[in-house]
């Protein structure tokens, strides 16, 4: 062995390391793994969550069903198909570990998390999340919104792009008035599209009287918005098409 090989061997840049025994981490502990499933809004995420906690609990797997914000104001994930389930909500300052051991201390066995609306999260509650999935060998579920209506990541979508284990964009294609892909949810009030205000304003695709979660309103300072997908080009040019009076659908002649 030269010189020179004993440089490259004690490289302490060579990231290269030895691969492990085959079956070795088939013998390891169990690890669960983490998964977004994310979409601009009428793709279809809370459905698709709602079929896997079904597959799951048909198969004897036991479930914990969170949501963080949901349209309806209710502890619930809601499909705009018309299909629901009672989840449980997650506040601000929820620590999800703490979820699970309550399930734990009752005796009952968490095999898989489910969250909706996992945009709203907490950068540190994704962290839980992966710890869960990590140390508890549980597989979590992430639905949710990539962007908000200033096209900018939410912190808790943009931690679950950093750390997640898979991701996936959910294939309904949701079309934009023009007839191209739409993948940005303009928030729209008196068919204008907004480009300031609070980042969580919870709303549908509907016309909806909502109040801001991030910040104190009283009553009278509601206000009537709603959300429209949109191209690139229509968000950016804030063109809600010849329709928008008819929330955004494109009627036929």
């Amino acid at each position: 062995m030269t010189a020179a090989d004993d440089v490259v061997l004690d490289d302490p840049t060579d990231a290269l390391s030895a691969a492990p025994p085959a079956g070795a981490r088939r013998n390891g502990p169990a690890r669960g793994r983490l998964k977004f499933c994310y979409g601009p809004m009428d793709c279809g995420k809370s459905t698709l969550a709602l079929q896997i906690d079904h597959n799951h609990a048909r198969q004897g797997r036991r479930g914990l069903v969170l949501v963080r914000h949901d349209r309806s104001g209710a502890p619930q994930i809601t499909s705009r198909i018309g299909i629901a389930r009672r989840a449980t909500e997650v506040a601000t300052g929820t620590d999800l570990r703490d979820l699970v051991r309550e399930q734990w201390a009752r005796g009952q066995h968490v095999d898989y998390v489910i969250v909706d609306e996992a945009q709203f999260l907490s950068p540190d509650q994704v962290d839980q999340l992966a710890e869960l999935a990590d140390e508890a060998g549980i597989d979590v579920y992430c639905f949710g919104i990539a962007t908000d209506f200033r096209s900018r990541l939410f912190p808790g979508a943009a931690r679950l792009f950093e750390i997640a284990d898979e991701l996936q964009p959910v294939q309904v294609e949701v079309l934009c008035w023009c007839g191209l892909p739409g993948r940005f949810n303009a928030r729209v009030r008196d068919d204008v599209i907004l480009r300031e205000g609070d980042t969580v304003v919870v709303a549908d695709t509907e016309h909806s009287v909502v109040e801001s979660s991030a910040s104190a309103r009283s009553d009278a300072e509601t206000v009537t918005v709603r959300y429209q997908v949109l191209c690139r080009l229509h968000f950016r040019s804030g063109d809600l098409g010849p329709a928008a009076a008819q929330h955004g659908q494109l009627r036929l002649p």
